[in-house]
Formats: C-alpha cells, sequence, structure tokens
C-alpha cells in the first residue's frame, strides 16, 4: 500500500487495488470516524456523485475503505473550491473544512471531487462534527486535566 498521509488524527493509505483506507486516531477519532461514516452513507443515498463510496468499515478498529476520488488538485481557482463547496450544499452536506486540500481530480470520471468528511454537517438532520466542535471539547478537556 501507498502512504498518503499519517497524521496525529488518521492514516491514509492507497491498496494495490486502488481502494482508500483510513484509519482514525487522536482526539475525537471515534466521533470522526462515526461523522464520516454517517455523511458518506447518507450522500451516497441522495445519489451525490463527486464523493468517495464508503465500500467498508470497522467500528471497533475506526478504519473505513473508500473508492479512489483520483490527486489532489492543487493548483485548482478559489472560484472553484467555492464552487464545489457549494454543490455539496445542494446534497444536504456542509463540509466544515471547506479548503482546497478537500478537493481531488478524479482523471477516470473527469470530475473534480469533495473528501474527507470527518468535519462535516448533515444539512437535514443538524447532526455532525464542526472543526470548533472538536477544538471547544479538547479545550474542556484539558481544562478538567488540569483542576483534576
Amino acid at each position: 500500500m501507498r502512504e498518503i498521509k499519517d497524521t496525529k488524527r488518521a492514516e491514509v493509505h492507497i491498496g494495490f487495488d486502488g481502494r482508500v483506507h483510513k484509519r482514525y486516531k487522536g482526539p475525537l477519532a471515534k466521533k470522526r470516524f462515526e461523522n464520516e461514516v454517517s455523511v458518506l452513507k447518507y450522500l451516497d443515498a441522495v445519489g451525490c456523485t463527486f464523493v468517495p463510496k464508503l465500500l467498508e468499515f470497522d467500528q471497533e478498529q475506526l478504519y473505513i475503505v473508500t473508492t479512489n476520488c483520483g490527486q489532489l488538485a492543487p493548483k485548482i481557482s478559489e472560484e472553484k473550491v467555492s464552487q464545489m463547496f457549494k454543490a455539496l450544499e445542494q446534497y444536504g452536506v456542509r463540509h466544515e473544512d471547506a479548503f482546497a486540500r478537500n478537493i481531488t481530480y478524479d482523471s477516470h470520471k473527469g470530475c473534480f471531487c469533495v473528501i474527507d468528511f470527518e468535519f462535516s454537517t448533515n444539512l437535514e438532520t443538524g447532526e455532525g462534527l464542526t472543526i470548533e466542535d472538536a477544538e471547544e471539547y479538547m479545550r474542556q478537556q484539558r481544562e478538567a486535566e488540569k483542576n483534576g
């Protein structure tokens, strides 16, 4: 497998079969995993075609496998980034980490795609996880540890 990302929050690899393997770790790993699984299932159900498809997941291992959405798109314009995240909202999901680093280009499909739904909100239900929520949770954890 080829390593794509290994950070405090996740390890991402692409398998020899092209599928993307992601393991969650670090703060709020379980919540981020659950959020991404929920959002990807929802987007599949509503027919969104420019996001990865969830192929399998393991809640105990905090592990998912998705389809591959191509390569990062480093030269994408800010206008196109904005269009992609607005298009996603048409499918009922707000990406809470709406930056170019979460846009890929899939040469097989011939289109840009949105990835990485750990921090996103289902607009229909209001469920989700924002980066601000995660930072507040971490602040509260540090405060609780400090106060013993």
